[in-house]
């Protein structure tokens, strides 16, 4: 059977963050089994899109989830990424 994954990989960045959210690339990269530079790819796209806002604390990095923001699948209108994160990470 081929291996397939429920949620992208960006979906699964992001609840990695929800989690930690000072978790550095080389964490995020281990929790999903890719490489550094994938997870630096998905958190730029993340980012960029504006579902991530980076802060530099010292020499760190914390994200800041911004659960506010509409999911872009449309089958979903109306659903905001909060939505959807509080049902896959329960606080």
């Amino acid at each position: 059977m081929a291996e397939w994954s429920f949620l992208t990989n960006h979906a699964q960045a992001l609840l990695v963050i929800t989690r930690t959210p000072d978790a550095r690339l080389k964490d995020v990269a281990s929790a999903l089994a890719v490489t550094e530079r994938t997870a630096f790819a998905l958190v730029r796209d993340l980012t960029d899109a504006g579902y991530l806002v980076k802060q530099r604390d010292g020499r760190r990095t914390r994200y800041e989830v911004q659960e506010h923001m509409p999911l872009p699948d449309s089958t979903v209108r109306g659903r905001t990424l909060g939505d959807v994160l509080a049902l896959l990470s329960p606080a």
